[in-house]
């Protein structure tokens, strides 16, 4: 068994080492109170070419894998979370695509996404589906050569800056097997942007509802050219990015942590520095060994996606991962606050803002409650044994 991260992964942490202390860390403030998507953040990702890690060689991307993805994520996140989310939908609107696409399809479409000449979001959450995606209600009729698509889809990350959409939508009867996945130009007529949320963390990157009115689709961007794919697609795709989410829970709680220990080695109190009182000790020692072990549980979950085992036989170990770094995000945040005590709490410190930020992620790409469904799942029903 291997810990050493490669040459490769040293430089691909190493560049998004720099690009987070030089480009992202003096704007962190600032796209958190402006709610406005940083393009110099992306600019400065395209231009060190980490965003086609999630797309394989062959079909226009780096394919360098998620683990090396996940390793760039953590390093970012720990200024601003949404710039981790940014590379997050480097892969998470593109893996359909991988996963579903044929090669045409691939070509048409992954080469520019890879290379940062256009950018995705992912279309699957709706007003009454999120976590029950298998009952989703867009719908897309064939029409000639061509699908009409209506509905909406709410919550879309990215979604107004993106070129394509990656729209899951009924084509047949109910339940999974009749979601189809398309690919779809979101300045295509009928496609239209109701509203986007104010909301409480990683405002850096909109949130877009989308209503999708008698929108003309082209049969040929249909994924796979064959309905009742999609659901299996989505599912491949939410599995395999599920260790992204989980880096940028790990890079929060590490940016938190580093913060607030910084302070305390400043900060006096009593006559002492804040560090030197046994009790601030152990908070930050319960940070450090959360922070390993989520790391760790990160790691090899990415590394098992790069491996090609991020089937259902193993998603128990995807969303383990997910779900431990996400809550252990949330828990150091807290501490981290509670270290600064009244300064934590005020906007002069970023804590507040990893506060915030952290809350999100026990809630996106399936909550803690669905990734404790799949765990549980596999332990009973396949009756899993640890060895």
């Amino acid at each position: 068994m291997e810990f050493e991260l490669s040459e490769e992964h040293r430089l691909i942490k190493e560049t998004a080492r720099r690009i987070a202390r030089e480009v992202i860390a003096p704007r962190a403030k600032e796209v958190d109170e402006t709610g406005e998507y940083p393009h110099d953040f992306f600019e400065a990702f395209k231009k060190a070419g980490l965003l086609g890690m999630a797309i394989p060689e062959s079909m226009g991307g780096t394919g360098n894998g998620i683990l090396p993805l996940c390793l760039a994520i953590e390093e970012v996140a720990k200024y601003e979370c949404g710039a981790g989310l940014m590379l997050v939908l480097s892969g998470l609107p593109t893996r359909p695509i991988v996963f579903g696409g044929t090669p045409e399809q691939q070509q048409r479409w992954l080469p520019a996404l890879a290379a940062g000449d256009a950018k995705a979001a992912f279309c699957l959450t709706e007003p009454d589906h999120g976590s029950d995606a298998a009952n989703l209600q867009t719908r897309a009729v064939r029409d000639g050569d061509d699908y009409i698509l209506n509905g909406n889809k709410v919550y879309i990350s990215g979604g107004t800056v993106a070129d394509y959409l990656t729209v899951f939508a009924r084509t047949g009867g109910p339940g999974a097997k009749g979601i189809s996945a398309f690919v779809v130009d979101a300045h295509a007529p009928g496609v239209r942007i109701d509203r986007t949320d104010d909301k409480m963390g990683v405002r850096s990157v909109p949130t877009a509802h989308f209503s999708f009115q008698d929108v003309r689709v082209p049969a040929e961007n249909l994924l796979g050219g064959v309905e009742g794919q999609g659901f299996n697609v989505a599912m491949l795709t939410l599995n395999s990015m599920r260790p992204t989410v989980g880096a940028r829970g790990v890079g929060l709680a590490e940016g938190a942590a580093a913060y607030a220990l910084e302070w305390a080695r400043e900060r006096k109190a009593f006559g002492s520095s804040v560090i030197d009182f046994e009790a601030i000790q152990f908070m930050f020692a319960d940070m450090a060994i959360q922070i390993e072990a989520a790391r760790n549980l990160v790691y090899k979950a990415a590394w098992l996606v790069d491996q090609g085992k991020y089937t259902r036989e193993y998603a128990h170990h995807l969303s383990i991962a997910k779900a431990y770094a996400t809550e252990v995000a949330n828990r150091v945040a807290f501490d981290a606050l509670q270290v600064l005590g009244a300064q934590g709490y005020m906007k002069d410190h970023p804590l507040e803002r990893h506060y915030r930020d952290a809350r999100q992620l026990m809630i996106v790409e399936g909550t803690s409650q669905i990734q404790r469904v799949v765990i549980s799942r596999a332990l009973i029903d396949r009756n899993l044994v640890y060895g």
